[in-house]
């Protein structure tokens, strides 16, 4: 089913159980549609790798964190003899 047909379908469900609300409830609805449409959260902006350069603080060097994490690895994957 292509995305179109299932957003027609959804919206005639939608239809279906709506009309028989009171025209004083189908307008506060769509009062409250409105307003979260116009208060809806724009997406955020994508962070860019440049923005983050310079961003970790520590007093290792890079060469120490190297290390450091070199060390802290833990294999634990075990080979079958053929």
């Amino acid at each position: 089913m292509k995305t179109a047909d299932l957003n027609t379908t959804l919206i005639d469900s939608y239809y279906t159980l709506l009309k028989s609300l009171s025209p004083n409830n189908k307008l506060e609805l769509i009062a409250r549609l409105s307003k979260s449409m116009k208060t809806s959260k724009k997406r955020e902006k994508e962070v860019s790798l440049e923005s983050l350069y310079g961003s970790w603080e520590s007093d290792q060097t890079a060469d120490e964190l190297i290390a450091e994490l070199k060390a802290a690895r833990n294999f634990t994957r075990k080979r079958e003899e053929l």
